[in-house]
């Protein structure tokens, strides 16, 4: 109920400062009005037709971030895994830059696709690369190598495009809401259909998948073929919301580690709404200051995901660290056999055993 409680404070609080704050500002008591109101006033045109579809954008975006984070983390055993690391966030954004560089007229509701299949791309090559995800430390160490050379592709294009063109893009690399509508919000929605269901019956194997990949298999899991379905899964989740904001960076990396600290004894069913509850958190107060912190200049809302999101993972990566080592060391100590207790334990008392029964 804690937890509840922090995020529905957190998410009202962010709600009411992205509708109410900015020019014009709208006093809360004249919010509803201003939603009734649409047409007729300046207030409230502003609010519904920019600020109301910017605020779901951001939760629905980070929803989509956080629980795409906890699949891939859970899938490889591994905290560290993040879309940005396994080369799906560059290949979703390198298949969105391609076309506005080249100068290739492509409509909107074709840039999601092209986001997935730059994703997907990205993906298949990390774990190509890695052995087709046999192990998950391999898919991880790959897919950074395989970011980054996405992200040097990016960079080419970067160079090769004109100053406006290079503007947008920068822009666009770093995760932004700006100038946002409802347009790009319904877009999201069909893509929302397919993942939803997926991830419901997914959760489940990612609790196994925890166990190791020899444990999965004794339960009947194929580890690879899971793997390989979690990150699907994933792309389906990130690449329609990069295709719209941009990668909205290391929203996937905190919004777990949020989820598990706060409720630490729970699993992957448990954890993927929390993760899904937190990203949408985190994505709705970073676009604040994007929005108000250099006001009139907007920033983007991942460079400040960026800024605040990496310190606060790794210190919950260190807390959680430390908890289970204060548990070992205040705990009762092991009681061992006369012998053992006198002479130790390891290698060297087994080698020494076994040459004195010779």
């Amino acid at each position: 109920m804690g937890q509840l409680a922090v995020l529905i404070g957190l998410l009202a609080a962010a709600s009411a400062c992205a509708l109410s704050l900015g020019t014009p500002y709208v006093p809360l008591h004249r919010l509803p009005g201003a939603l009734l109101d649409a047409d007729a006033t300046l207030a409230g045109v502003v609010v519904t037709e920019l600020r109301v579809p910017r605020l779901v954008l951001a939760l629905v975006a980070g929803a989509c971030l956080g629980a795409a984070g906890l699949v891939l983390q859970e899938a490889l055993r591994n905290p560290l895994a993040v879309p940005e690391m396994l080369g799906v966030s560059s290949g979703a954004a390198l298949g969105v830059a391609a076309p506005l560089v080249l100068a290739v007229s492509i409509p909107a509701a074709v840039q999601p696709l092209l986001a997935i299949g730059g994703a997907a791309v990205g993906g298949a090559l990390t774990l190509l690369a890695a052995g087709l995800g046999r192990s998950p430390s391999a898919v991880l160490l790959t897919g950074a190598a395989v970011a980054a050379a996405l992200q040097a592709a990016l960079l080419v294009l970067m160079v090769m495009a004109d100053q406006l063109d290079l503007q947008l893009i920068y822009r666009y690399l770093l995760g932004s809401l700006s100038a946002r509508t409802w347009d790009d919000v319904t877009g999201l929605w069909p893509w929302l259909l397919v993942a939803l269901p997926a991830l419901v019956l997914c959760a489940p194997v990612l609790s196994v998948l925890r166990l190791g990949d020899e444990d999965a298999e004794a339960l009947g899991v194929r580890a690879q073929r899971a793997r390989f379905a979690a990150l699907a899964i994933a792309i389906v989740l990130i690449a329609p919301v990069t295709a719209v904001c941009g990668p909205v960076a290391w929203v996937g990396f905190l919004a777990p580690h949020l989820a598990r600290r706060l409720n630490p004894s729970a699993d992957a069913v448990r954890w993927l709404p929390w993760s899904a509850a937190w990203g949408a958190v985190v994505v709705a107060v970073a676009d604040l200051p994007a929005r108000l912190a250099l006001a009139p200049v907007e920033t983007p809302a991942g460079a400040w995901t960026a800024l605040f999101g990496v310190p606060v993972g790794v210190a919950l990566l260190r807390s959680g660290k430390r908890r289970p080592t204060a548990r070992r060391r205040s705990g009762p100590e092991v009681p061992t056999s006369s012998g053992a207790g006198e002479r130790g334990s390891g290698p060297e008392v087994l080698s020494a055993e076994v040459r004195e029964s010779r």
